[in-house]
C-alpha cells in the first residue's frame, strides 16, 4: 500500500523543512492585511514559522517575516502568534 505524502514547508526563520502541522502560516492578502492563517488555506502570500517561542523571538529580531511578506508586521500579529503557540 502506498504511503500518503506528507506536505513539507520551510520555516522562514530557521530554514528547516517541517510538516505543515508543526508550522504556523502568516498571510498577507491583496489589501495588505497581515494575519495568522490557522487553516493554512487563506488566499495571499504566506510565510511559515515554526511553533516555538524562541523562533518567534528570533523572527522579531531579524524581521524575517517582514522581509518575506514585504511589509511591516504589527505587534498584534506577533502577540497572536505567541498566543497560538502557547495554547
Amino acid at each position: 500500500m502506498k504511503q500518503k505524502k506528507i506536505p513539507l514547508r520551510t520555516c522562514v526563520v530557521t530554514k528547516e523543512k517541517l510538516e505543515k502541522k508543526d508550522l504556523l502560516r502568516v498571510v498577507k492578502d491583496n489589501e495588505g492585511n497581515v494575519f495568522v492563517d490557522e487553516t493554512g488555506k487563506a488566499n495571499g502570500r504566506g510565510a511559515y514559522i515554526k511553533k516555538d517561542i524562541s523562533v518567534l523571538e528570533q523572527a522579531k529580531k531579524s524581521k524575517a517575516l517582514d522581509r518575506h511578506l514585504e511589509t511591516t508586521i504589527s505587534e498584534e500579529v506577533y502577540e497572536e502568534i505567541k498566543n497560538i503557540i502557547e495554547r
